[in-house]
């Protein structure tokens, strides 16, 4: 089989362009940017896992930019910060009562894009979609890690 690297990038170029236009009106309404949204999105749809650092390293956004979103959003009082009992250097986010409708407008705008993406395919064909971006995902992650060392 001959899988088109040109096809994989072209999807994630059109697709990256088509996520960030469905949250346009939001981030007009809100004064929020897309570093901000994905920063709220994180935080909301991933509980386990509440600092920069995670954000950082599970997101892929730069550190500067979660710094940012994070200062923005604090200030906003969208976000608390918590320093951790046992390390004070780790400080755990979490949303505010005021940012959480705001993060729970984010979560139906990307579940209402995912759902545009899925149109046309059957369950089964849904769940091997998952199965297979799983397995190219954590190949991906194995291969970063093997360059960094």
């Amino acid at each position: 089989m001959t899988l088109s690297y040109t096809r994989l990038l072209q999807f994630y170029k059109q697709f990256g362009k088509f996520y960030d236009r469905q949250f346009t009106d939001f981030s007009a309404r809100t004064g929020l940017s897309m570093r901000d949204i994905h920063v709220l999105l994180f935080l909301v749809n991933n509980p386990d896992y509440d600092t920069a650092r995670d954000i950082t390293e599970l997101r892929g956004l730069s550190k500067s930019q979660v710094s940012q979103a994070v200062e923005l959003l604090a200030a906003e009082g969208f976000l608390l910060r918590t320093p951790d009992e046992a390390d004070r250097r780790v400080v755990h986010l979490s949303i505010t009562p005021a940012g959480l409708p705001l993060a729970r407008e984010c979560q139906a705008i990307q579940t209402a894009c995912g759902q545009r993406l899925m149109t046309g395919l059957s369950e089964e064909q849904e769940q091997q979609l998952a199965l297979l971006l799983g397995t190219v995902l954590n190949n991906g992650s194995h291969l970063a890690e093997e360059e960094s060392i």
